[in-house]
């Protein structure tokens, strides 16, 4: 994705609004705006704002996972459903 394409001044933001808002929602790409020449802040449609926090999310669940691995926090996973088992049947 490149972002040269969708890069905008802060004025532009503002004369345009409503069709910034269409825009990104149509194309699905965030727009960079800028400020005296400077990037301040991307702008990107919800869905792909979800999107992207669900990902995040994932990748962190991911991390802590191989974290636990590196720190030798496991156990086999026939202890792991023996155990499950044992609970349920109690219950």
């Amino acid at each position: 994705m490149h972002y040269s394409s969708q890069v905008k001044p802060i004025s532009y933001l503002k004369a345009n609004a409503a069709l910034v808002l269409a825009n990104l929602a149509e194309c699905r790409e965030p727009m960079v705006i800028t400020q005296n020449g400077e990037a301040r802040a991307v702008l990107q449609d919800v869905a792909s704002f979800e999107e992207t926090q669900e990902t995040l999310a994932l990748l962190k669940i991911l991390a802590l996972g191989n974290a636990d691995v590196a720190a030798g926090k496991v156990e086999p996973v026939a202890d792991v459903v023996a155990r499950l088992r044992e609970k349920h049947a109690i219950a």
